[in-house]
Parts: C-alpha cells; sequence; structure tokens
C-alpha cells in the first residue's frame, strides 16, 4: 500500500502553507484560546481532509488563495464539531491526546468549539466566499442530523440497511464530501464537476466508514480477543445488521439482547462477533465497501490524467487499505 507521504507529494508545499494559514485561523486575543489552540493544532491526525481539498482541487485546476480558504474553513468547522462531539460523549482522549473537555472542563470545551465555528464563518464571510460556506453548512447540517438519527435507532435497535447507509452518509460521507466539493469550487465554476466531485466524496466516505466497521471484527480476528468496540456502544454497523437479516426469529431475538443487556459482558460480545463472521457479514460488508469503491473510481475516471488524480486513487485506496 502506497503511504500517506507519498500520496501527498503533489500537494506537499500546498500543505505545508495551508498549516501556516490555519494557524493564523485560529488565533485569539484572549491567552486560554490561543493556548487551547495551540494544543488542538499540536495534536492534529493525517490531515485526510486537507489533502482531499487540494488534490481535488488540483485536480479540477489551479490551486489558489480560495483552496487554503476551503481547507481552513473545513478544518476550522470540523474541529468544532469534534470538540462538542467529546463533550457529548464525555471522553476523556482523542488521538492518543486528551480531549479538550478532559483537561479544561466542559464548559471552555463548548465555548471553544463555539469560538472556531465563529471563526469559520467569519473567514468565509469576509473573503465572499459563500459557495465554500453553503457547501460546508450542509455538511454539518448532515453530521448532526446522522448523529441524531443514529441515537434515535440505537434505542430501538431497528436499523434497517438504508436507514444505516442514510446514517453513515450524513455522519461520515458528507465531510469527505464536502472537501472534494470545496476543492473543487476553488479552483472551477463549472457546477456538474462540482457536484460529480461531491458525489465522488460522498462514496468514499461511505467505504470509509464501512472499513471502520469492519475493524470491529477484523481485528478480533487478527489478535484473537474480541475487539467490539461498537457491540459495546450499542452501535447497528453493516456485518452486525446483515446477521440480523439472515437469521431466524430466534437468533435474531437472542444477538439482540446481547447487545442491549449484555453489551458489557466481553464473552457475550466474543459469541456474539462469533455468530457475525459466521454469518457471512464481513463477507458482505467488504463487498459493498468495494462497491463504492469502484463507484468513486468510476468517476474519478472521468476526470484528466494528472499527478493529482493518480495521487487521489491512491488516497481512496488507502482510506479502504487501512489498518487503523
Amino acid at each position: 500500500m502506497t503511504s500517506l507521504s507519498d500520496i501527498k507529494k503533489p500537494i506537499v508545499e500546498n500543505i505545508d502553507i495551508f498549516e501556516k494559514k490555519f494557524k493564523l485561523s485560529m488565533q485569539s486575543s484572549v491567552p486560554l484560546l490561543d493556548i487551547i489552540t495551540r494544543y488542538i493544532i499540536k495534536r492534529k491526525g493525517k490531515q485526510i481532509r486537507p489533502m482531499f481539498v487540494f488534490l481535488t482541487a488540483k485536480i479540477c485546476g489551479e490551486i489558489n488563495e480560495s483552496t487554503y480558504r476551503a481547507a481552513s474553513l473545513i478544518e476550522l468547522l470540523h474541529t468544532a464539531t469534534l470538540v462538542h462531539d467529546d463533550v457529548v460523549d464525555d471522553s476523556n482522549e482523542r488521538r492518543g491526546f486528551f480531549s479538550i473537555n478532559a483537561l479544561w472542563k466542559n464548559k471552555i470545551a463548548v465555548l471553544v468549539g463555539d469560538f472556531l465555528l465563529s471563526k469559520g464563518l467569519l473567514l468565509a464571510i469576509e473573503k465572499n466566499e459563500f459557495q465554500l460556506l453553503k457547501i460546508v453548512s450542509n455538511a454539518v447540517r448532515e453530521m448532526s442530523e446522522g448523529e441524531l438519527l443514529q441515537i434515535e435507532k440505537a434505542r430501538h435497535l431497528d436499523i434497517k440497511e438504508e436507514i444505516y447507509y442514510e446514517i453513515i452518509r450524513k455522519k461520515t460521507a458528507s465531510l469527505i464530501a464536502s472537501c472534494c466539493a470545496c476543492g473543487a469550487a476553488s479552483t472551477s465554476t463549472d457546477e456538474t464537476i462540482i457536484q460529480k466531485m461531491h458525489q465522488f466524496g460522498e462514496y468514499v466516505g461511505i467505504a470509509f466508514q464501512i472499513k471502520d466497521d469492519l475493524f470491529d471484527y477484523e481485528n478480533s480476528r487478527e489478535t484473537g480477543k474480541p475487539n467490539g468496540i461498537d457491540i459495546k456502544e450499542q452501535k447497528m454497523t453493516l456485518p452486525l445488521i446483515y446477521m440480523l437479516n439472515n437469521s431466524d426469529f430466534l437468533e435474531k431475538r437472542k444477538a439482540i439482547n446481547i447487545v442491549k443487556h449484555h453489551h458489557n459482558k466481553p464473552e457475550k460480545v466474543a459469541q456474539l462477533i462469533g455468530k457475525v463472521n459466521n454469518s457471512g457479514g464481513i463477507e458482505y460488508a467488504r463487498d459493498k465497501m468495494n462497491e463504492y469503491k469502484d463507484k468513486a473510481l468510476g468517476l474519478l475516471s472521468e476526470m484528466p490524467d494528472s499527478e493529482a488524480k493518480t495521487a487521489m486513487e491512491q488516497l481512496v485506496l488507502f482510506t479502504i487499505e487501512r489498518k487503523k
């Protein structure tokens, strides 16, 4: 599998410039905010989102100031949602670092999220980037709806496959779709191309989330230990949905009972993981993931050949072949 640093080569200078601009976009006259935003920058992840923005921009035209604003806008609004998510989930850790709410408590974390949100909005408005603002605001709305839909459905554990796709399209895929649409909109005025890249990002995002679902089962196979984090959190993922849809009434009732009442018992979770493995749910989910990957690559193949396009193809493969 091609490494992220290799995939990043066509845009490595752009990512370096973006990092400086992103840092500036978070500045504040309040010392406490500056300390917290420096901490946020220090714990950045793999930079997958900016990579989608810059590679799409380069596929569709020439990277410019609007592209840097697009990447900053997405990172500001997405970071705001992550800070708020950690408060909602009462989570003390993110990517191996303490979360903002763990270090500075919930009240400050919520206010920091609000600050980042306002910074993103102002960045777009001050530079008249209304199309970028519309694309990203729609993604934030969809992400919130997806989370709420998942919470609502998890109460009854009655998620059908089409509802599952709606949840992950909103919750995960909408963000990657907005990265690609913003990248395209920053270098092209062709609405058809912008829409095509949005659809491309959506397909990649769905494949990405199905891969995440598979980790719960694949890791347990590799290590011989039950993983089952999604089961412990009572999340209905595609392999489990497939197993439930292909079980008789009694088996289905037993499985739902484990998710509802015994999700904290390792032996029960291991038992359910075994049932999912034996049902063909893993293979089914993997086939669906590859289906969406192929749809994404099919759309990308319609774009002119370039170094950026090749890197984007590799990035798509990276998202579904990654080990964590």
